[in-house]
């Protein structure tokens, strides 16, 4: 399906009435306007900064709290390195309703540059870690600079057209996929380098004290290059207009195809959004859109802030027994896939289907998924005991890896591989789905800020929730001997279960919200 040509977009109230509650169709499909290179690149060198620093440390998480020494029993790590990630959530969602509604008043540009420069000190910072205190504080500060996320968003929204919006919208989580996946890479690789690599960093004495400065460094350079892109090539994109008055009376209830995607009280110039405001904005339909992007959060937080425990616990305890590099190496290999989802294939599907049915395809696949995950533990079980407790998952595989482990220890790589492109695959067509959605229902221009600062409000709340959620379950699961699927399982099915739900509920959603309201005008 393909978005509708702007020419419907004028002429009586009734036509766009209907232009706002059709399906695209496959003809009369306008051309794609060209990609503004220029701001546009600018504005992905800013937003490659965040997911670098955000995934940066799970590799080494489980390795660096364990260090500290904060905890006698080991199984009680996994709670510990789920309150550390949280507490980077907790400072965002703090900040995230201001920075959105701030770039609405003071610009776009200045917004994010802010952002970046609080980012890029507070980053370098944690890498001074040496004690569980400092870490926690430092990654607050971190997290309390990392709210710019709806603001990219709202710049890619001014700049588009409905033509080309798909493909742009698909940059923002290409951004952030290869962001994790060069994050995950840097800090897996270059955590504790005087141990991992001696001859060439055993002699830095302060590699020694701080091991994980380093790969905090390299992040930082992305943040640095972004602030340095930014200052120079980024252009103010926010222009204020009236909002788009209702023309459809809303009913109470169930959104259907005939509720308006939002509600749109007129906003003046410079006027900062109350809280009845936002409340407002949050009709049947944008209430379901946001819900569904809350519980797809939950589900993915919870099993994106477990997958390095489980990772890195042992095969008794339910995990793989994986070692720091190990993890590093294994988010990024799976992650390579995304470069051709978001910029080949989802643009074409978002075309074909529509944004909602993309969506409906994403959070359907990763259902089976984190059902699917924890069983890999049974093969990490079973090459453990063929080797009788000798170290095993180490990459290099070693040369003689066939006379002790041969196909399982294949197995298992291929399994989690796949595995992890599935869930990449789901998480590409869901998120970005979800943008443009959110996009889509936002009543003006001028309210893209405010709008997408709610979206991601919901969306690092459950940032927190979830390392807090499954860090907690993980524990408990391991250190009682409780039978399947109270047992190590426990975390994955529950994100399998919040996945599903939040499949459900984007049945519920109409084709509406595929039209971009805030590009309506009307006579």
């Amino acid at each position: 399906m393909h978005p509708r040509s702007n020419s419907h977009r004028h002429g009586d109230a009734d036509s766009e009435a209907e232009a706002s509650t059709s399906l695209p169709t496959t003809t009369g499909a306008p051309k794609e306007t060209p990609l503004p290179w220029t701001q546009l690149s600018a504005l992905l060198a800013v937003r490659l900064a965040e997911p670098i620093n955000f995934a940066l440390v799970m590799p080494f998480i489980y390795e660096m709290v364990e260090g500290f020494e904060v905890v006698k029993n080991p199984q009680d790590v996994s709670f510990y390195a789920g309150l550390l990630l949280t507490s980077y959530s907790i400072c965002q969602a703090i900040t995230i309703m201001y920075w959105g509604p701030l770039s609405d008043r003071i610009g776009r540009r200045p917004t994010l540059l802010m952002g970046l420069t609080g980012d890029l000190a507070t980053f370098v910072l944690f890498g001074l870690s040496k004690s569980y205190k400092w870490a926690i504080i430092t990654r607050s500060l971190n997290g309390l600079f990392a709210g710019n996320t709806a603001v990219v968003k709202s710049v890619v929204a001014e700049i588009s057209d409905d033509s080309n919006r798909p493909r742009m919208m698909a940059l923002l989580p290409l951004m952030w996929n290869i962001g994790v996946v060069a994050g995950s890479a840097i800090g897996g690789l270059l955590a504790d380098p005087a141990n991992q690599y001696p001859s060439i960093f055993g002699r830095f004495d302060i590699l020694r004290t701080y091991p994980y400065l380093l790969p905090c460094l390299v992040g930082s350079l992305t943040t640095a290059m972004g602030l340095f892109v930014g200052l120079f090539k980024l252009k103010e994109t926010l222009v204020i207009e009236p909002a788009v008055p209702d023309v459809v009376t809303q009913e109470a209830g169930i959104a259907t195809e005939a509720t308006p995607l939002v509600s749109t009280a007129p906003q003046q110039p410079g006027e900062q959004l109350s809280a009845h405001s936002m409340l407002s904005l949050l009709t049947p339909t944008s209430k379901f859109v946001m819900a569904t992007n809350v519980l797809m959060c939950l589900a993915i937080a919870m099993g994106d802030q477990i997958y390095p425990i489980f990772a890195a616990s042992a095969p008794a305890d339910g995990g793989l027994g994986f070692s720091t590099r190990d993890i590093g190496i294994s988010l990024s290999v799976s992650s390579v896939a995304v470069l051709y989802l978001q910029l080949v294939a989802y643009p074409k599907l978002a075309h074909k289907y529509g944004a909602l049915t993309c969506c409906q395809m994403g959070l359907k696949i990763m259902t089976p998924f984190f059902f699917a995950m924890p069983f890999l533990s049974l093969l990490s079980s079973s090459i453990e005991n063929m080797i009788a407790g000798k170290t095993f998952m180490r990459l290099p595989v070693p040369t003689d890896w066939m006379s002790f482990v041969g196909f399982e220890y294949c197995m298992l790589w291929i399994l989690l591989i796949g595995l992890l492109l599935v869930r990449i695959t789901g998480n590409v067509l869901a998120f970005t789905s979800l943008n443009l959605l959110v996009s889509n229902i936002a009543p003006s221009k001028a309210m893209l800020g405010t709008m997408n600062s709610m979206q991601q409000l919901g969306t690092t709340s459950m940032w927190i929730a979830g390392p807090l959620i499954s860090g907690t379950l993980w524990s408990w699961s391991i250190k009682h001997s409780v039978p399947f699927p109270f047992n190590s399982h426990f975390v994955w099915i529950l994100c399998s279960c919040f996945m599903a739900i939040s499949w459900w509920m984007s049945l519920k959603l109409p084709n509406s919200v595929n039209v971009f309201a805030s590009g309506q005008t009307r006579r």
